[in-house]
Protein backbone atom coordinates (compact mmCIF):
# COMPACT_ATOMS: atom_id res chain seq x y z
CA UNK A 1 0.00 0.00 0.00
CA UNK A 2 1.65 3.51 -1.06
CA UNK A 3 2.10 5.66 2.20
CA UNK A 4 0.74 9.30 2.24
CA UNK A 5 3.37 11.23 2.40
CA UNK A 6 1.99 14.10 4.42
CA UNK A 7 1.94 11.92 7.01
CA UNK A 8 4.79 9.47 6.52
CA UNK A 9 7.32 12.80 6.91
CA UNK A 10 5.19 14.81 8.98
CA UNK A 11 8.01 15.57 12.41
CA UNK A 12 7.48 13.98 15.18
CA UNK A 13 9.16 16.10 17.61
CA UNK A 14 9.22 20.07 17.60
CA UNK A 15 13.01 19.87 16.83
CA UNK A 16 12.18 18.26 13.52
CA UNK A 17 9.91 21.23 12.32
CA UNK A 18 11.03 23.89 9.92
CA UNK A 19 10.56 27.01 9.14
CA UNK A 20 9.13 27.89 12.44
CA UNK A 21 12.21 28.29 15.15
CA UNK A 22 10.64 30.81 17.24
CA UNK A 23 7.18 29.22 17.86
CA UNK A 24 8.94 25.74 18.41
CA UNK A 25 11.68 27.65 21.39
CA UNK A 26 8.62 29.23 22.87
CA UNK A 27 6.66 25.60 22.96
CA UNK A 28 9.75 24.03 24.19
CA UNK A 29 10.17 26.59 27.14
CA UNK A 30 6.24 25.65 27.92
CA UNK A 31 7.40 22.01 28.24
CA UNK A 32 10.37 22.43 29.79
CA UNK A 33 9.02 24.69 32.64
CA UNK A 34 5.65 21.92 32.35
CA UNK A 35 3.55 25.29 32.65
CA UNK A 36 1.29 24.83 29.25
CA UNK A 37 -1.31 27.87 28.79
CA UNK A 38 -4.26 27.31 26.32
CA UNK A 39 -2.96 28.21 22.67
CA UNK A 40 -4.14 29.28 19.58
CA UNK A 41 -2.32 28.61 16.47
CA UNK A 42 -3.45 31.35 13.54
CA UNK A 43 -2.14 30.90 10.11
CA UNK A 44 -2.69 29.25 6.64
CA UNK A 45 -3.63 25.90 5.73
CA UNK A 46 0.30 23.47 5.34
CA UNK A 47 2.10 25.56 7.28
CA UNK A 48 2.24 23.01 10.36
CA UNK A 49 -0.18 24.40 12.87
CA UNK A 50 -1.04 20.60 13.51
CA UNK A 51 2.15 19.11 13.44
CA UNK A 52 3.43 21.50 16.41
CA UNK A 53 0.07 20.75 18.35
CA UNK A 54 0.87 16.71 17.90
CA UNK A 55 4.66 17.39 18.37
CA UNK A 56 3.70 19.03 21.67
CA UNK A 57 1.40 16.28 22.97
CA UNK A 58 4.17 13.54 22.00
CA UNK A 59 6.83 15.52 23.98
CA UNK A 60 4.73 16.26 26.81
CA UNK A 61 3.31 12.87 27.37
CA UNK A 62 5.71 10.25 25.49
CA UNK A 63 4.61 6.91 24.28
CA UNK A 64 1.35 7.63 26.16
CA UNK A 65 0.14 10.75 24.57
CA UNK A 66 -3.02 9.44 22.71
CA UNK A 67 -4.58 9.15 25.56
CA UNK A 68 -4.44 12.18 27.14
CA UNK A 69 -4.82 14.05 23.23
CA UNK A 70 -8.25 14.58 21.59
CA UNK A 71 -8.38 16.16 18.30
CA UNK A 72 -11.72 17.25 16.64
CA UNK A 73 -12.03 19.41 13.57
CA UNK A 74 -14.68 22.23 13.95
CA UNK A 75 -15.17 22.14 10.45
CA UNK A 76 -17.03 18.86 10.29
CA UNK A 77 -18.75 19.32 13.76
CA UNK A 78 -19.63 23.04 14.17
CA UNK A 79 -22.48 23.45 16.70
CA UNK A 80 -22.92 23.67 20.01
CA UNK A 81 -23.51 19.92 20.54
CA UNK A 82 -20.00 19.49 19.89
CA UNK A 83 -18.63 21.42 22.48
CA UNK A 84 -21.48 20.15 25.03
CA UNK A 85 -21.31 16.60 24.54
CA UNK A 86 -17.19 15.12 22.85
CA UNK A 87 -15.56 18.38 23.94
CA UNK A 88 -17.00 18.69 27.47
CA UNK A 89 -17.76 14.18 28.05
CA UNK A 90 -13.35 14.44 27.33
CA UNK A 91 -12.24 17.16 29.82
CA UNK A 92 -14.05 15.70 32.47
CA UNK A 93 -11.92 12.48 32.17
CA UNK A 94 -9.09 12.46 34.34
CA UNK A 95 -5.70 13.05 33.07
CA UNK A 96 -3.78 9.38 32.66
CA UNK A 97 -0.12 9.92 34.07
CA UNK A 98 -0.07 13.75 33.78
CA UNK A 99 -1.55 17.25 35.28
CA UNK A 100 -3.51 17.59 32.03
CA UNK A 101 -4.96 16.91 29.18
CA UNK A 102 -4.88 18.47 25.72
CA UNK A 103 -7.83 18.97 23.50
CA UNK A 104 -6.43 20.59 19.87
CA UNK A 105 -9.52 21.96 18.18
CA UNK A 106 -8.56 21.97 14.50
CA UNK A 107 -10.65 25.16 12.65
CA UNK A 108 -11.63 26.31 14.91
CA UNK A 109 -12.96 29.61 13.59
CA UNK A 110 -15.51 27.35 11.87
CA UNK A 111 -17.61 27.34 15.05
CA UNK A 112 -21.33 29.01 15.46
CA UNK A 113 -20.87 31.83 17.98
CA UNK A 114 -23.27 30.25 20.15
CA UNK A 115 -20.18 26.82 20.28
CA UNK A 116 -17.83 29.58 20.66
CA UNK A 117 -19.55 30.78 23.74
CA UNK A 118 -20.11 27.31 24.95
CA UNK A 119 -16.22 26.36 24.76
CA UNK A 120 -15.54 29.80 26.65
CA UNK A 121 -17.18 28.15 29.11
CA UNK A 122 -15.91 24.59 29.15
CA UNK A 123 -12.37 26.28 29.11
CA UNK A 124 -13.13 28.15 32.39
CA UNK A 125 -14.85 25.21 34.20
CA UNK A 126 -11.73 22.45 33.55
CA UNK A 127 -9.13 24.41 33.53
CA UNK A 128 -7.38 22.71 36.09
CA UNK A 129 -7.18 19.36 34.30
CA UNK A 130 -7.38 20.47 30.46
CA UNK A 131 -5.48 22.54 28.70
CA UNK A 132 -7.05 23.73 24.98
CA UNK A 133 -5.12 24.19 21.74
CA UNK A 134 -7.13 26.34 18.84
CA UNK A 135 -6.42 26.15 15.13
CA UNK A 136 -7.54 28.59 13.20
CA UNK A 137 -7.24 30.56 9.41
CA UNK A 138 -8.92 33.36 10.71
CA UNK A 139 -8.20 34.74 14.39
CA UNK A 140 -10.45 37.29 13.79
CA UNK A 141 -13.65 35.12 13.77
CA UNK A 142 -13.01 33.70 17.01
CA UNK A 143 -14.67 35.88 20.13
CA UNK A 144 -12.66 38.21 21.93
CA UNK A 145 -13.05 36.28 25.33
CA UNK A 146 -11.92 32.64 23.52
CA UNK A 147 -8.86 35.35 22.01
CA UNK A 148 -7.80 36.64 25.72
CA UNK A 149 -7.62 32.94 27.49
CA UNK A 150 -4.68 31.82 24.73
CA UNK A 151 -1.20 32.30 24.09
CA UNK A 152 -1.41 33.45 20.06
CA UNK A 153 0.90 31.87 17.81
CA UNK A 154 1.05 33.29 14.53
CA UNK A 155 2.18 30.57 11.46
CA UNK A 156 3.25 31.99 8.64
CA UNK A 157 3.58 30.31 5.05
CA UNK A 158 7.34 28.58 5.30
CA UNK A 159 9.95 30.86 3.64
CA UNK A 160 11.89 29.62 -0.15
CA UNK A 161 14.33 28.27 1.69
CA UNK A 162 12.36 26.40 4.45
CA UNK A 163 10.67 24.89 1.86
CA UNK A 164 13.96 23.96 0.04
CA UNK A 165 15.30 22.45 3.19
CA UNK A 166 12.28 19.98 3.92
CA UNK A 167 11.95 19.30 -0.08
CA UNK A 168 15.32 18.01 -0.04
CA UNK A 169 15.00 15.93 3.48
CA UNK A 170 11.73 14.70 1.38
CA UNK A 171 13.40 13.81 -2.11
CA UNK A 172 16.85 11.92 0.13
CA UNK A 173 14.61 9.85 1.78
CA UNK A 174 12.78 8.71 -1.27
CA UNK A 175 15.89 8.53 -3.23
CA UNK A 176 14.49 11.78 -5.83
CA UNK A 177 16.35 13.68 -8.54
CA UNK A 178 15.24 17.19 -8.05
CA UNK A 179 16.61 19.76 -10.25
CA UNK A 180 17.63 23.02 -9.48
CA UNK A 181 14.59 24.34 -11.63
CA UNK A 182 12.27 21.71 -10.41
CA UNK A 183 13.42 22.80 -6.93
CA UNK A 184 12.15 26.48 -7.97
CA UNK A 185 9.18 24.85 -9.32
CA UNK A 186 8.33 23.27 -6.43
CA UNK A 187 8.81 26.43 -3.85
CA UNK A 188 6.63 28.24 -6.66
CA UNK A 189 3.51 26.07 -6.80
CA UNK A 190 3.48 25.48 -3.21
CA UNK A 191 3.01 28.99 -1.79
CA UNK A 192 4.34 28.47 1.35
CA UNK A 193 2.35 25.18 2.14
CA UNK A 194 4.58 22.01 3.39
CA UNK A 195 1.60 19.58 2.32
CA UNK A 196 1.28 21.03 -0.86
CA UNK A 197 4.86 20.62 -1.52
CA UNK A 198 4.89 17.28 -0.03
CA UNK A 199 1.79 16.62 -2.64
CA UNK A 200 3.39 17.70 -5.73
CA UNK A 201 6.37 15.75 -4.74
CA UNK A 202 4.54 12.34 -4.28
CA UNK A 203 2.86 13.26 -7.38
CA UNK A 204 5.85 13.39 -9.86
CA UNK A 205 7.94 10.84 -7.73
CA UNK A 206 4.73 8.31 -9.34
CA UNK A 207 5.50 8.91 -13.02
CA UNK A 208 9.36 9.25 -12.40
CA UNK A 209 12.48 9.86 -10.09
CA UNK A 210 13.60 12.87 -11.68
CA UNK A 211 11.52 16.14 -10.34
CA UNK A 212 12.15 18.96 -12.91
CA UNK A 213 10.05 22.21 -13.68
CA UNK A 214 8.03 20.30 -16.57
CA UNK A 215 7.08 17.46 -14.48
CA UNK A 216 6.04 19.70 -11.59
CA UNK A 217 3.85 22.29 -13.11
CA UNK A 218 2.07 19.16 -15.11
CA UNK A 219 1.36 17.37 -12.15
CA UNK A 220 -0.13 20.77 -9.85
CA UNK A 221 -2.18 21.95 -12.75
CA UNK A 222 -1.25 25.37 -12.90
CA UNK A 223 0.02 27.68 -14.77
CA UNK A 224 3.27 27.70 -15.70
CA UNK A 225 5.14 31.56 -15.16
CA UNK A 226 6.20 32.02 -18.41
CA UNK A 227 2.55 30.58 -19.68
CA UNK A 228 1.01 33.36 -17.47
CA UNK A 229 2.98 36.27 -19.00
CA UNK A 230 2.48 35.00 -22.48
CA UNK A 231 -1.55 35.37 -21.93
CA UNK A 232 -0.95 38.76 -20.13
CA UNK A 233 1.55 40.39 -23.13
CA UNK A 234 -1.24 39.65 -25.22
CA UNK A 235 -3.73 40.77 -23.97
CA UNK A 236 -1.35 44.12 -23.03
CA UNK A 237 -0.74 44.42 -26.91
CA UNK A 238 -4.55 44.23 -27.96
CA UNK A 239 -4.52 40.76 -29.06
CA UNK A 240 -8.11 39.92 -27.19
CA UNK A 241 -8.81 37.35 -29.03
CA UNK A 242 -5.50 35.61 -29.23
CA UNK A 243 -5.14 35.82 -25.22
CA UNK A 244 -8.79 34.92 -24.69
CA UNK A 245 -8.09 31.51 -26.87
CA UNK A 246 -4.36 31.20 -25.46
CA UNK A 247 -6.09 31.11 -21.88
CA UNK A 248 -8.80 28.42 -22.73
CA UNK A 249 -6.56 26.18 -24.22
CA UNK A 250 -4.51 26.11 -21.03
CA UNK A 251 -7.37 26.40 -18.90
CA UNK A 252 -8.65 23.03 -20.59
CA UNK A 253 -5.44 20.85 -20.92
CA UNK A 254 -4.91 21.30 -17.15
CA UNK A 255 -8.35 21.42 -16.00
CA UNK A 256 -8.05 24.85 -13.98
CA UNK A 257 -11.38 27.06 -12.42
CA UNK A 258 -11.30 30.50 -12.56
CA UNK A 259 -10.08 30.72 -9.50
CA UNK A 260 -6.75 28.98 -10.23
CA UNK A 261 -6.19 31.58 -12.89
CA UNK A 262 -7.08 34.52 -10.79
CA UNK A 263 -4.37 33.22 -8.59
CA UNK A 264 -1.86 32.47 -11.31
CA UNK A 265 -2.57 36.11 -12.80
CA UNK A 266 -1.71 37.56 -8.82
CA UNK A 267 1.40 35.64 -8.75
CA UNK A 268 2.81 37.23 -11.90
CA UNK A 269 1.50 40.58 -12.71
CA UNK A 270 4.39 42.36 -10.33
CA UNK A 271 6.46 41.33 -13.32
CA UNK A 272 4.67 42.25 -16.39
CA UNK A 273 6.64 45.09 -18.19
CA UNK A 274 4.17 47.72 -17.63
CA UNK A 275 4.47 50.74 -15.30
CA UNK A 276 3.55 50.73 -11.34
CA UNK A 277 0.26 52.72 -12.14
CA UNK A 278 -0.52 50.17 -14.62
CA UNK A 279 -0.01 47.46 -12.41
CA UNK A 280 -1.86 49.11 -9.69
CA UNK A 281 -4.90 49.38 -11.59
CA UNK A 282 -4.53 45.87 -13.13
CA UNK A 283 -4.14 44.39 -9.31
CA UNK A 284 -7.61 46.44 -8.56
CA UNK A 285 -9.22 45.08 -11.28
CA UNK A 286 -8.36 41.20 -10.61
CA UNK A 287 -9.48 42.04 -7.07
CA UNK A 288 -13.13 42.61 -8.12
CA UNK A 289 -13.20 39.97 -10.78
CA UNK A 290 -12.01 37.61 -8.10
CA UNK A 291 -14.71 39.00 -5.76
CA UNK A 292 -17.40 37.86 -8.65
CA UNK A 293 -16.06 34.28 -9.18
CA UNK A 294 -16.43 34.03 -5.28
CA UNK A 295 -19.66 35.47 -5.38
CA UNK A 296 -21.16 32.88 -7.79
CA UNK A 297 -20.35 34.92 -11.35
CA UNK A 298 -19.81 32.89 -14.83
CA UNK A 299 -16.15 32.25 -14.55
CA UNK A 300 -15.16 32.07 -17.87
CA UNK A 301 -17.53 35.82 -18.74
CA UNK A 302 -15.73 36.87 -15.63
CA UNK A 303 -11.93 35.76 -16.69
CA UNK A 304 -12.83 37.23 -20.51
CA UNK A 305 -13.85 40.27 -18.70
CA UNK A 306 -10.51 41.08 -17.20
CA UNK A 307 -8.82 40.21 -20.18
CA UNK A 308 -11.08 42.74 -21.86
CA UNK A 309 -10.24 45.56 -19.30
CA UNK A 310 -6.43 45.04 -19.82
CA UNK A 311 -6.71 45.32 -23.88
CA UNK A 312 -8.32 49.05 -22.27
CA UNK A 313 -5.48 49.50 -19.95
CA UNK A 314 -3.24 49.50 -23.05
CA UNK A 315 -5.52 51.15 -25.24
Amino acid sequence: MIEIWTEKYRPKTLSEVVGHEAIVERLKAFIKAKSVPNMLFAGTAGVGKTTCAIALAKELYGDSWSRNFMETNASDERGILVVRSKIKDFARIKPLGAEFKIIFLDESDALTTEAQQALRRTMEKYTHSTRFILSCNYSSKLIAPIQSRCAVFRFGPGSDEAISRYVRRVAKAEGLDVTKDGMAAVVAVSLGDFRKATNVLQSVSILSKKVDEKSVYEVAATLHPKEVKEVLNLALSGKFLDSRKRLYDLMINRGLSGLDVIRAIHREILSVDVDDRCKARLIDKLGEYEFRIVEGGQEDLQIEAFLAQLVALKG
